[in-house]
Formats: structure tokens, sequence, C-alpha cells
């Protein structure tokens, strides 16, 4: 079960240094950020001028991919202009289906990447029957074309990144593995073996997803898989296939700093839908997250650790009204703040009151209860809201649900027969308070921390509470002050998600000492809660970053599938620049939109192909249709 140094003090996770050129990855090397270029490779001075944007914006190591011999032989020209430009930064070739081009390229620049999926196997969505025998002949063939890259990059000093995706596991992995975890860190570990029999050790692995469970799940069995084979390699972490905008940032930010809190990761790459320059802000904004880490309170160790970090299993919990038990986590949107409290106060919290309609409007993302501390209203709110006040206040109203401390609590002489919410830190944990939460069941934790490592100290309480039998459901709480709206966004995504996917959490509260911010705090809570899988509310595009063998301007195409399709709440759409992430990456999606020559389009129904070759410009058209034949469609309403 180790993945991990501790889950209680913020240690990272220490690995054998491996130079990709004069820059070190793992060992005591700080995390390294990294790119790729979208230009076609052949362009060699598209690919220099967008490589120096990227460098100047801070990426550490620029990856260019190399789908041909050509594409790799190129790659000399892109390394000599850049040199010749004052630019030293180490290049890494992306190499799919092509092991000459990898074999090439590898006598060039300073590290490639091959994906084992598709390196020397196959992938046609094909259930294989294997015997031992048929499977070890396989990996003999897999060895035979493998080993004369790994002897290369061991003569010439080359790198080497082994990087499984989630989405274009082989037909053989996926027959006998499963579309998994396992399969995903088996696939490495196979590639990984004819390495150290070749005594070449070089190498960086990752396992990326665009599910983000997925991907966390698999980091953390490959690193406890190193360590029982006395292994002990640098970490690449990325959500792949991330998206765009503040979707493909919360994704990037539950993903990649759910592995950080652990300690896991050497260098990151954060995927989005947008020029590659715009992802080092990003990235670096969120490592700033792990920065003086050392804790100021110091966390009890973990004797025993009930949760299997492996596998998703949410903490059994009693509801109480629509908080725990089956409910999807609620969230929680706070008020307190606010001089003055209106109708149009609930607007940038997901409803709108029509005057002439004297009528409510709630959208998928409205927050379900909003704390108003000792705030008043004075009109009648929507159904499906709730008001919770501070307790004295409540006492007042005698609506909504009071929220106390926990000394308050065992004082009070009113309570509500229906829910009372608690604030709690890791200090009120006592017998008397398990004693409380196995004996009232109207009781709803709100857990708040202060702690600089807050995941540790949170998820701390959580474990308790399972030791000690306790279903009473739990709020996470994390308040953020002094902070820009972008950092604020990454810093909760990564702090929350990581418990949500643990499967720790019956809702979130994100506080803000900034009063104007209600819209952009709700709206990441949502997205925090829809990019750990825990609630949907709205449509999941699976969009990859676009690379030199893109077909289409993904960011375009994107921004137009999404805006005809993003009112299709739990609908996942794939969307991808060409056929090598294609099918796998979108292996969960429902519906598929793929590149698979200039001006043509592939349109998929999950992974089956329906429709080949169609013009790009009715292709949007097309995949509307084709989503209202399988009866997925619905109107957009006004």
């Amino acid at each position: 079960m180790q993945y991990c140094n501790s889950l209680t003090s913020y240690s990272r996770f220490k690995t054998r240094e491996v130079m990709v050129g004069s820059i070190g990855f793992g060992g005591n090397n700080p995390i390294r950020v990294q790119s790729m270029t979208t230009t076609n490779t052949m362009d060699t001075m598209a690919t220099v001028e967008e490589s120096i944007r990227m460098i100047d914006a801070g990426c550490e190591l620029v990856r260019i991919t190399a789908p041909s011999r050509r594409d790799a032989e190129n790659l000399l020209n892109i390394k000599e202009e850049l040199k010749k430009r004052g630019y030293l930064t180490p290049i890494v070739a992306d190499i799919h289906f092509t092991p000459n081009a990898a074999e090439i390229a590898a006598k060039i620049v300073e590290k490639v990447r091959v994906n084992p999926g598709n390196y020397a196997d196959k992938k046609k969505f094909e259930e294989i029957e294997y015997t031992d025998k048929t499977y070890n002949d396989e990996l003999i063939r897999i060895r035979e074309k493998f080993t004369p890259l790994v002897k290369i990059c061991k003569e010439y000093g080359t790198a080497m990144r082994i990087g499984t995706n989630h989405g274009s596991l082989s037909d053989r992995i996926l027959s006998r593995y499963g579309d998994t975890p396992q399969g995903m860190v088996e696939s490495a570990m196979e590639f990984l073996r004819i390495c150290r029999d070749e005594n070449y050790h070089e190498i960086i692995l990752s396992m990326k997803a665009s599910n983000t469970r997925v991907m966390v799940q698999a980091y953390r069995l490959l690193v406890s898989e190193m360590i029982k084979e006395n292994m002990n390699y640098p970490l690449h972490l990325g959500v792949t296939e991330a998206g765009e905008a503040e979707d493909g940032r919360i994704k990037s930010a539950v993903g990649i700093g759910a592995l950080l809190e652990d300690g896991i990761g050497d260098t990151i790459r954060v995927s989005l839908t947008e020029a590659p320059e715009f992802e080092m802000p990003v990235a670096y904004n969120l490592l700033q997250n792990f920065k003086k880490r050392d804790n100021i309170d110091k966390i009890k160790a973990i004797v025993k650790n009930p949760l299997n970090p492996f596998n998703y299993n949410k903490r059994k919990t009693k509801a109480v009204k629509n908080i725990g038990g089956l409910n999807v986590p609620v969230v929680i949107s706070n008020l307190e703040n606010k001089k003055s409290i209106k109708t149009s106060s609930f607007f940038s919290l997901g409803y709108n009151y029509s005057v002439p309609l004297d009528k409510w409007h709630i959208s998928d993302s409205a927050t379900d209860y909003i704390f108003l501390g000792d705030n008043t209203i004075d009109f009648e709110i929507p159904g499906t809201l709730s008001i919770i006040y501070n307790y004295n206040s409540w006492k007042d109203h005698k609506t909504g649900y009071p929220v106390f401390t926990f000394q308050e609590y065992l004082k009070a002489d009113e309570k509500s027969n229906k829910l009372n919410f608690i604030n709690i830190t890791i200090l009120d944990l006592s017998n008397d308070f398990y004693n409380l939460m196995k004996t009232d069941k109207t009781i709803a934790l709100i857990l708040n921390t202060c702690n600089l490592n807050g995941v540790a100290e949170q998820r701390r309480v959580f474990i308790d509470l399972i030791n000690n039998n306790i279903e009473t459901p739990v709020i996470v709480s994390r308040t953020y002050a002094n902070i820009k709206p972008e950092e604020l966004q990454l810093n909760s995504s990564s702090d929350i998600g990581a418990l949500l996917l643990d499967g720790l959490g019956d809702g979130i509260s994100i506080n803000s000492a900034s009063e104007g911010n209600s819209m952009h705090v709700n709206s990441t809570a949502f997205g925090i809660l829809q990019a750990s899988r825990t609630r949907i509310s709205k449509t999941e595009y699976i969009s990859c970053p676009s690379c030199g063998r893109t077909l289409f301007d993904l960011q375009e195409t994107t921004a137009k599938i999404r805006k005809v399709t993003n009112h299709l709440k739990g609908l996942k759409i794939g969307i991808m620049g060409c056929i090598v992430n294609g099918p796998g990456e979108m292996a969960d999606a429902d519906y598929g939109y793929v590149g698979t020559k200039p001006g043509k389009i592939t349109l998929y129904k999950e992974r089956n192909v329906v429709r080949k070759n169609i013009n790009e410009g009715d292709a949007v058209d097309e995949l509307i249709e084709l989503i209202k034949e399988h009866g997925d469609w619905v109107e957009k309403k006004e």
C-alpha cells in the first residue's frame, strides 16, 4: 500500500536524478515545468518561434512531435536555429507508432518520449484471448522492437520518457488487465524492465489520463510498484486532454495537485487547449501552493489508514436532509460579508429572478446553501435553496438552519430538529465529540483548517472519523485571503479535489475575502466537483492541447462545439486533433470528433466510428445530428 513518504507531513518522494541535457529532473531538483509545441514540425521557423515564446514564459523542456522520419530529422534544424538564437533549452521528441523516427530523434535531441501502447503494439479495440505462452511471445516481440532504441539512447546519453496514456492502452494489455490503472502501470513496467535489463536508467515515467481519478490512482500504483521492485524513477505529471479555460485549469489542478499533495511528481505539464505559452503561468501558480509546506501545526501520524489509494470508495455517511448518504456533494456559498442582500445577490450563485414571471430560474450550477452569517433577507427564496445563519441569528429568524461551534452546540438551548451545522477543526476531536456524533443524527460538520498543510490535516480528521465509525456527513471548507482569482481557483481545486478523489467530503465550501468574487467562487466549486467526477453539472469536453499532428484549429473548433452543446449536462464530448490520441483518449466519452485527414473529420459514438471523413465545414452540424439520433439531444432553454 505504500505510495508516498507520509500522509501527514509534506515530503517529496525521493527519485533518482535524470539529466536531460544540462537540466536535472528528480533527485533534489525543483519540480520542472514543460510544454509542447503546436506547430508543424517541418515548419522550422514557426516551431522555433513558438518554442521561444514557451521558453520565455518559463518552459524548461520543449516537446515537439516527430510523427515521421522526416520530422525526426528536422529536429536538428530546429535545435540548431534555437541554439543560434541563444536558446539551449532541451528538446524531447514525441513519438507514436514510428520506432524508426524515435531512433533518429534519439541521436539528435536530449530526450525521446515513447508511448508503450502504440510503440510496438496495436490498438483496434479487439479482445484477444492470451495464454501465458502467447502473452510471453508478445513480450519477446516487444523487446526485439524496443531494445534498439534503448541502446541508442544509452550510447548517445539521451533520456527517455516512457509515457503511458489511459486511452491508448494496447488491445493486449486491455485483454489481460482491462481499462484500469493496473493495466497502465503494467504497460510501462514492461518497457521499464527491458531498460533495466540493458542497464539503462535515464528514464522518466508518466501515467496520463483525462479522468482525474484514473490518473491519480495510476501514478500512486506506479510508485507502489516501483518501491516493490526497488526503483525510483522521476515522474512527469499531467491530466491529458484537460480542455480549455476554467475547466482545463481546474481539472489539471485537481489531478496534478492531488499527487503533489502526496509528494509525488518531479515535472509537470498543464495541458490546455490554448497557445502553449499560456500553460506555464498556470503551472507555476499551481506549484506555488506547495511552497513553505513545513507544518506550523504538526499532524499526528496515521497508524491505521482505512483509505485505499488505488480504488475510489466514497466514505460511508448517513444522510441529513440532502447532505451525505447517496446524495451528490452540496455546495455552500458564503455571503456573510455582503453589506446588503438582494435578489440580485443570488444571480452569481446560479439563481435568476424574473420580475414579469415572478419566478426564480435555477441553473445546473446553482448553490445548495447560502451562509448569511448575521445578515437578513426580506424576499422569498427559491424552494431548492436553503439559508444558514449563525446560531444566535437563527434563533431570531427561526428559519433556515443554524451553524454552531462545537462548544456552542453542547450548551445550546435551541437546535433545529432537521439539520444543524457544526464548524470544527482537528482540535475538536475528542471522546465527547465522537459520542455526540454517534447519537445525534441532525448534525452535518463543516471541517475547517488553517494549517499550511491543510489537505493532510483534513484527511487526518476523515481518517479518525472512519476509524471511530462516525458516519456524520462532512463539508470540506477552505478559506482564502489576499489571493488572486486564478490562484484561488487553482489552490482550492488542488486542496479540495485531493480529498474528493479519495472519496472524502459530502460537500464543499470555498470562502473568499473578496466580496465581488462570488460568481468565480461558485463556478470554481462546481468545476471541482465536475473534475473529480463527484457531481456532474455541465457538459465535459475532453479536448487535446494541440501539437504538430493536429489537423484542424483546436481552439476555434472546441469553442464552436462548446457553443452549441454546452447545455447538454452530463454528456462527454471528445475533440481530438488527430487519430493518435483520438479513439483512446476519449475512450469514456459519449461522442468523439477526430481529425483524420486535412479538412476531414471522423465522428465516433463512444469507441465506434460512425461517420468517416466528413468535410470539416459540415462536421459540427453532423455531430449535432449524431447526438440527436442517439436520443441525447435536448433543446437549449432560452
